[in-house]
């Protein structure tokens, strides 16, 4: 279910606001950047039929007029800093993936896709799949550390650790092929089972970041085309670049454009 109203540049509340609100859905986002964990959430609440509410994530670091922590708020808030922060009606926020996938199968609409699946022998599969990409020590994670910079410095980058993240994220990558490659054979186009799971969406969002994804997917903006290029550079190394199939770029596609709103819907200034 693709969208067409991507040109119209999305409405951005602030954190306070988020926070003061007691009906809705809020996600902190960062305008004009996809950020991984936030452009995943924000298209799982799309397949689930949940309207969102954009608030202001505030960036790291420190503000240069006031000489303030930026996210000092945030971590008033919610105990934490990470991107995004889900706030739900007047429930407590949730930060952790595991937490937000289960509040929007929860609230999602009656007619949406199930993303976790009934069956407990297939729900170990999905999470165990989800956390190969989204846990510590996942593909993501090691991809935050390749370079040195505040965000690796977050998720520990060191000399050794980012030397061994390229074989880290390409065992991974090379299981999910696989996995793949299983599922053809016997018929599906999923990770899991014979059905759209939460697993295809975090997989599809999050492998853009060893891939380089087209505009019609992801629209180039002035926030996000340095994470861009860095994104297509990690389709290059060479451990990366040796199982990146093309049954991981269709998945990818096919996911993106059949369930998710596509172009992506960012903010920002355009290109």
């Amino acid at each position: 279910m693709s969208s067409d109203t991507t040109t119209n540049s999305p409405n951005f509340i602030s954190l306070d606001e988020a926070a003061a609100m007691t009906e809705g859905t809020r996600i902190t986002f960062i305008p004009g950047v996809q950020a991984l964990f936030a452009e995943a959430l924000k298209n799982i609440c799309f397949v689930k039929g949940i309207p969102v509410i954009r608030a202001l994530h505030p960036l790291m670091g420190v503000d240069k007029e006031t000489g303030q922590d930026r996210q000092a708020r945030l971590y008033e808030l919610t105990s934490q800093t990470g991107l995004p922060t889900m706030f739900y009606a007047e429930e407590r926020p949730r930060n952790v993936w595991t937490e937000q996938l289960a509040l929007a199968e929860r609230i999602g609409s009656p007619s949406s896709p199930s993303l976790i699946p009934e069956s407990f022998a297939q729900r170990v599969d999905m999470f165990g799949l989800c956390a190969v990409v989204l846990a510590e020590d996942g593909i993501v994670w090691n991809m935050r550390i390749l370079n040195d910079g505040p965000l690796g410095r977050k998720y520990g980058y060191s000399d050794a650790a980012s030397a061994a993240a390229p074989a880290k994220i390409a065992e991974a990558i090379a299981l999910i092929d696989n996995r793949l490659a299983q599922q053809a054979e016997r018929g599906s186009s999923y990770l899991v089972g014979d059905a759209l799971s939460a697993a295809d969406i975090y997989w599809a969002t999050m492998s853009m970041s060893v891939t380089a994804t087209p505009p019609e997917i992801m629209p180039v903006t002035q926030q996000n085309k340095g994470m861009l290029g860095f994104f297509a550079a990690n389709s290059k190394i060479p451990e990366i670049a040796d199982v990146l199939s093309e049954r991981i770029e269709e998945h990818q596609r096919y996911i993106l454009t059949t369930y998710c709103e596509t172009p992506a819907v960012l903010g920002g200034d355009p290109l």
